[in-house]
């Protein structure tokens, strides 16, 4: 099943697309395709009069705004949206958005389903909220390609290809949202703690330095940057520095031991333990295997 978009006019400039159902289904039994498919898609230019109204849907939607405003309603509460905000909204959401009378929007809209569906809204994170990633022109490249599906003659294949291209579209989205909202969650800055690290990729960095920086107790900091990034804060800087051994075993005729010592290790043993445990390989093996 698939949600109906509205039935704003569209003017010479817009574009309005359904997936037939007879596609839908062989989209949901095509093992390439079942993870995410796209139902519906839309490009609304300076889209004056353009309003919504749901009381659920089955499918996702994903709403980008490039230019102009509107606003959103949930429940008892109105959210404005503007220029460079992406709006999420999962399936069985009750939603109400329009365009501004005085600025209408421009926005590209996509509805979509699959399996894989219910773990990219988790995925980004904040559902049924307006996120501002700015007016990105990767998001818009994404968004024209998938509406040359309209001209496709529903060919499967074209089709599984546009659904993977959904599926990079959801993970850049989620990329910059983590981006753009660095201290939600978190109570301190991953990127400016990221930067520190940076600085000291030839030197040494211990917990009370990085949670000195992200002024917060040791506790706490290493808690808050594990749930941020999966890891914590020094298996995270050691993977740094074995990222940067990498490109020099790759870009460089520079000897291991002259390697480890750049990176802080004055003692080669030692540092070819740390490459083995992180990258699979011994530094030797990593540089011959090289293509």
């Amino acid at each position: 099943m698939i949600s109906m978009p509205s039935r704003w006019p569209l003017p010479p400039d817009g574009i309005r697309f359904i997936t037939p159902r007879v596609l839908i289904r062989r989209l949901q039994t095509q093992p390439l395709s079942q993870s995410l498919y796209v139902t519906a898609m839309g490009y609304y230019p300076r889209a004056s009069g353009h309003a919504m109204k749901r009381r659920g849907h089955p499918d996702h939607i994903l709403i980008y705004c490039t230019a102009g405003s509107g606003s959103l309603t949930l429940a008892n509460e109105t959210l404005a949206i503007n220029s460079g905000d992406i709006l999420y909204l999962p399936r069985g959401s009750h939603h109400q958005y329009q365009a501004s009378a005085d600025t209408p929007w421009t926005i590209y809209w996509l509805h979509f389903d699959g399996l894989l569906a219910d773990d990219f809204c988790a995925h980004i994170g904040s559902p049924e909220r307006p996120i501002n990633i700015g007016v990105q022109p990767r998001v818009i490249r994404v968004f024209d390609g998938i509406a040359e599906l309209r001209h496709s003659s529903h060919n499967l294949a074209e089709f599984i290809q546009g659904g993977h291209q959904v599926q990079a579209l959801l993970s850049y989205v989620a990329l910059l949202v983590q981006q753009r909202q660095p201290y939600a969650g978190n109570n301190f800055d991953t990127e400016n703690i990221r930067a520190l690290m940076q600085e000291h990729i030839h030197g040494k960095l211990d917990l009370d330095t990085l949670a000195h920086e992200a002024k917060l107790s040791k506790f706490h900091f290493s808690k808050k940057f594990k749930k941020a990034t999966g890891e914590s804060p020094i298996n995270y800087f050691i993977s740094m520095k074995m990222q940067r051994a990498c490109y020099l075993l790759d870009s460089t005729p520079r000897s291991i031991k002259h390697i480890a010592s750049e990176l802080g290790y004055p003692d080669t043993y030692y540092f070819s333990r740390l490459f083995k445990k992180n990258i699979g390989m011994a530094p030797e093996t990593y540089r011959k295997a090289k293509l």
